[in-house]
This record gives C-alpha cells, sequence and structure tokens, in this order.
C-alpha cells in the first residue's frame, strides 16, 4: 500500500483503536494485543483495524508515518522494540532493514504471486498491495500531445520547477521511482545524469501525498508519484491524468514484517496473516483502488491491466540493498542543482 499508500509522510501519532462490539470472539491463543508501525493511509488503517479486532478480539495500537519515520523509530527502539509488526511501508527499505525483522510465513502464503517474493529479505518481507510507478499531469494546463510520455521527456528544461517529486529520504515510492529510473537508464554516469536533470527541473516535497494533489490543484503541471495516488485523485474527478512511462516503469509491492524481539508475536502473526487475506485484500481493492499482490484478487475498476503496462524486471533486493548508497547520491544531487 505504499507504495500504495506509499509512504505518507505525516507526523507520528498513535491512534488506539477501542473495542466497541458488545460480544467477543472465545479467548484465542495470542496476548490481547498489537502494536502495528504502518504508512498505511489513515482511512485504510480506520477501515482495516477495527475488522481485526472484532475478527479476533486483538485490541490494535497503530503508530502512523511515513516509511523512514516507523523504520527510525523501530530502529531508535531497537533494544527494547514497542512495535510488533510493520504494515504497508516500502519494500525496498524495509528489506534493506532486515535485522529489524523476524521471518514469518503467512498462512494463505501461496495465494501471493510468487513474481513479489524475489528479493524479499529471505522471507522477512510479506508482499502486500503492488503499485505501478507512473507519471500524472494537470489535463487543465497541459494537452495530451504535450504531457511527457516517458521519464526521460521530464529532462527537458521546459519543465524547469513544474514537476512535483517528493523527497526520496522521506517517501518510499519517491526512493522507489528513483530506482526505478536507475533500473531504466542504469546505475551508472549516464542513468544518474538523467536522475540529476529531472532534479533540476523538480519542485522537492515532504511527502509523497502532496505530489498528485499538487498536480491536481494546478501548483505543478507535472509530477512523480504511484499509480493508486494518481487513481484517486481521477476518480474524484480531479483534472489528471496518468501516464505509464513508455521507457518502462516498475510495479513493486510494499511490504509487511514481524519486528524482531516483538512484545506480541502471536498477535502479530495473526495480524499479519489477516492483512494479506482475501477479505482484506478485496476490500483494497474495491474501497481503495489498490491492487493485490494475490493471485486471486481482481484489479480495481478503471485500472489499466498490467499486461498493457511496460513492466521492467525490478529487483527488490539490489534496491533495498542500494538504499543508503542511492540516498546520499540523490541528496548530493539536491544540494547541488537547487
Amino acid at each position: 500500500m505504499r507504495h500504495a499508500w506509499r509512504w505518507l509522510g505525516v507526523g507520528l501519532g498513535v491512534v488506539a483503536l477501542s473495542t466497541v462490539w458488545a460480544t467477543r470472539p472465545m479467548a484465542a491463543d495470542h496476548e490481547g494485543q498489537v502494536v502495528v508501525y504502518t504508512a498505511a493511509q489513515n482511512t485504510i488503517v480506520q477501515a482495516v483495524g477495527p475488522m481485526f479486532e472484532k475478527k479476533t478480539g486483538i485490541k490494535v495500537q497503530f503508530v502512523e508515518g511515513g516509511t523512514g519515520e516507523v523504520l527510525k523509530r523501530a530502529e531508535a527502539e531497537r533494544a527494547n522494540p514497542l512495535g510488533d509488526v510493520f504494515w504497508a511501508p516500502a519494500a525496498e527499505p524495509l528489506a534493506a532493514n532486515a535485522d529489524l525483522l523476524e521471518p514469518y510465513t503467512v498462512t494463505e502464503d501461496a495465494k501471493i504471486n510468487p513474481i513479489y517474493k524475489k528479493g524479499m529479505a529471505g522471507g522477512r518481507v510479506i508482499p502486500n498491495n503492488v503499485t505501478p510507478m507512473v507519471i500524472v499531469y494537470n489535463k487543465k494546463l497541459v494537452t495530451d500531445a504535450e504531457a511527457p510520455k516517458t521519464w526521460r521527456a521530464l529532462t527537458d528544461p521546459k519543465w524547469k520547477d513544474r514537476i512535483a517529486y517528493a523527497a526520496a529520504d522521506k517517501s518510499g515510492s519517491s526512493y522507489t521511482i528513483l530506482a526505478t529510473l536507475l533500473t531504466v537508464f542504469g546505475d551508472n554516469e549516464a542513468g544518474w545524469k538523467v536522475v540529476e536533470d529531472i532534479m533540476k527541473n523538480a519542485k522537492i516535497l515532504p511527502s509523497s501525498s502532496r505530489v498528485p494533489k499538487g498536480v491536481a490543484d494546478g501548483e505543478y503541471l507535472a509530477g512523480l508519484t504511484y499509480e493508486d495516488a494518481a487513481m484517486r485523485q481521477v476518480a474524484g474527478g480531479a483534472p489528471v491524468g496518468v501516464i505509464y512511462p513508455q521507457d518502462g516503469t516498475s510495479v513493486p509491492p510494499d511490504g509487511n514484517a514481524l519486528i524482531k524481539g516483538a512484545k506480541h508475536p502471536r498477535a502479530a502473526k495473526m495480524f499479519l496473516d489477516y492483512a494479506v487475506s482475501k477479505e482484506v485484500m478485496d476490500l483494497l481493492a474495491e474501497k481503495f483502488s489498490l491492487r493485490s499482490a494475490r493471485i486471486d484478487v481482481n484489479p480495481p475498476k478503471g485500472f489499466v491491466p498490467l499486461s498493457e503496462i511496460k513492466a521492467i524486471p525490478y529487483d527488490m533486493e539490489w534496491a533495498g540493498k542500494n538504499y543508503q548508497t542511492f540516498i546520499k547520491k540523490w541528496q548530493d544531487i539536491i544540494v547541488r542543482v537547487k
């Protein structure tokens, strides 16, 4: 959901979801509560949390923040973990922090498309939702003919200060876009030159959610973002066009994981099982326009079939292992060009 609700740059906050049902399930072999660190958008948290509580009798406490925020929190708590589960951060930085995670195989693992399991930190990261990276543009300000059809088109100086891009060191989806660009154009001098030329034209925003909204509001002509965020603007009637770059794009998963040393491991595993259940994935597809990593869940209505998108082979393990290196290079570019 990242990449779905892929990495929202909201402030950290704890939301305790109280139990309001008159009847509870019979006592189960769990600790009665679970603490979930999540990058999911708040509306999804508010929908799924009560469903899980009602089904299991387990009280859920959510800590909401961008991917970078929840990972930093878990890192700071390494000696005394306060969280039990990661839910829906982007998988690359999650995999890059595999030492914070315990392996766990969900009960319906066979229903998850194996293509999304590659490079997932040896089974420590569980594929959740999948999201193509896209370009959005304001249809009132940019004609379809003028719209950028490729990533490379965004290097044209005519886009100077007219492109929105969330900071790659704060937004999981923006890091995915960075790694996607390096996959398409190469992790070499030529590839980094494309990245630099795009960044010269970009306005760097503090959160991924502001990119499609800024384009929809006409603050920017175009933006680099992820599919479901763009499609929510389209569904809401905003004048936004969505482009799947013709030079290729990635379709990566976001991920869930069990935090090493979790104080409520049995409840945590029950949450991880439920998070990728067909019940939840059908809800996310129908109500929140998220593609599922499961093989038995239909895509959201109105979405382009994956067969019509030029998807590139995207190495999650490579992207995860190079997270710190790529972020440092990106930061150096921003200092140089801004």
